[in-house]
């Protein structure tokens, strides 16, 4: 019997597992997982034990010899693997209510990827993934590293820059989500519609849709509404607004056009102790409730509202396409090399990409328009100066990330909330505070 592959899941406690054992069941023929290792913290044993047991099942029923492994140790599961996905969230969820409610008090967005929140995600996870990235190296050196944690865009920018691991792909499901909805609006199934992408993570654009090798971009700008996605409400877009654009804005930018009236709902939603961390840690709770049921043994419907929607097709498609060297056109985070020339060749941005055995191969996509360029280039300097505090734990960093983003809007509130979310995040941001050399890395995986 061929040996098969080896993956390690590396926050395998996550809701979002049965997404990717269903993904990878799905492909088994021509992607073998005999061993999926799901590693966790402590913190995390007992919800990565109850999503252990419901994919043993969805294994038994499905009929396949893959073997599902548990561990603390995440040294001890990286042993020659062959891929390794992150899907982490150090502090659990309870970090990413602080990151929303927090910047809300004090009358700005807060959210997991974007403004000040966004920034303390980045903050807390970029030395984790470095950490990952250095065990790769000496125990699994041909792996790649398929990151699916946000602010994916932050995180990627990080590990180019301050590290020499290069075996790593960010992945966000917004792309594909999108072409699903391009598609569905033009009455053709996905594999008929060819769509290009450009821009960064969580603010991609469609540049270019092509249906039987003729443009039909012009057409489908004026039938944009934009898909939303489960943490953002469906605020319309203004058709004259999108035809000027000239490019499909993806669900997240909302947050940059619409910023007070998405600042009105969050506050309205903090009011009620309702903000999007807390609705999903209401989903999580019913998610493992159903996930401890002995005769489930297939992936929930619920799973669908906690915004994880196509996360198996994308992670899983990368995957397979890497491992087969398939060759096909997949969005991904990778370095630029030249293809949106809005951007500098050693950055980080989400394009679409031919998947090689040897990686992403970024196809040239060409420069994004004027009336995009500010904004982007703005968030690209976030990323930047992000993941440098992340890495250095210098405080002027980060507060000069806080003053670049658009939706902090105030040095006063910048400076309140910088001191408010170190000290609320103190245990997972041993950088920043005076005793940096004592950093637990088991503990803030």
């Amino acid at each position: 019997m061929e040996k098969g592959i080896k993956i390690v899941t590396i926050g395998g406690g996550s809701s979002y597992t049965p997404e990717l054992v269903d993904g990878f069941l799905k492909r088994y023929d021509s992607l073998p997982v005999r061993e999926l290792w799901l590693v966790d913290v402590p913190e995390g044993e007992h919800k990565m034990q109850v999503v252990a047991g419901l994919a043993r099942r969805m294994v038994k029923r499905a009929g396949v010899p893959m073997e599902i492994h548990t561990t603390l140790d995440r040294r001890t599961a990286l042993k020659d693997a062959e891929f390794v996905t992150t899907q982490l969230r150090v502090g659990q969820l309870q970090a990413r209510i602080k990151d929303e409610r927090i910047p809300i008090s004090h009358g700005i967005l807060g959210q997991e990827t974007n403004g000040a929140g966004g920034l303390f995600k980045g903050l807390r996870t970029i030395p984790v993934i470095m950490d990952i990235c250095r065990d790769m190296q000496e125990l699994c050196p041909k792996a790649w590293l398929i990151n699916f944690t946000n602010p994916v865009g932050m995180v990627m920018e990080g590990i180019h820059k301050y590290t020499d691991f290069h075996k790593i792909i960010g992945l966000c499901n917004v792309p594909i989500g999108m072409h699903r909805a391009i598609a569905e609006l033009l009455g053709r199934r996905m594999d008929e519609v060819q769509v290009t992408f450009g821009g960064l993570n969580h603010m991609v654009f469609a540049t270019k849709v092509i249906v039987d090798d003729k443009d039909v971009t012009k057409e489908v700008l004026k039938l944009w509404g934009g898909q939303s996605v489960k943490n953002i409400k469906g605020v319309v877009w203004n058709p004259d607004f999108i035809e000027e654009l000239g490019v499909l804005p993806c669900s997240y930018h909302r947050y940059y056009y619409m910023t007070k009236e998405y600042l009105q709902e969050e506050q309205e939603k903090f009011e009620k102790h309702e903000v999007r961390a807390e609705f999903v840690k209401g989903v999580e709770e019913e998610l493992f409730k159903l996930y401890e049921n002995p005769s489930l043994d297939q992936k929930p419907k619920l799973l669908e509202e906690r915004g994880g929607a196509y996360y198996s097709d994308a992670a899983c498609n990368l995957i397979n396409s890497i491992y087969n060297d398939k060759r096909d056109i997949q969005v991904v985070n990778t370095v630029n090399h030249g293809a949106i020339e809005n951007f500098e060749d050693d950055e980080v941005v989400e394009v679409s990409c031919v998947i090689t055995k040897n990686g992403p191969v970024p196809q040239k996509v060409g420069r994004l328009p004027k009336a995009v360029n500010g904004l982007i280039q703005q968030i690209k300097s976030f990323e930047a100066a992000g993941s440098a505090a992340a890495v250095t734990g210098d405080r002027k960093k980060a507060l000069l990330a806080l003053m670049i983003n658009p939706l902090v809007m105030s040095q006063k509130t910048a400076e309140v909330v910088l001191e408010e979310l170190l000290e609320a995040h103190r245990k997972y941001l041993p950088r920043f505070f005076a005793d940096k050399t004592s950093i637990d890395k088991e503990e803030q995986l």
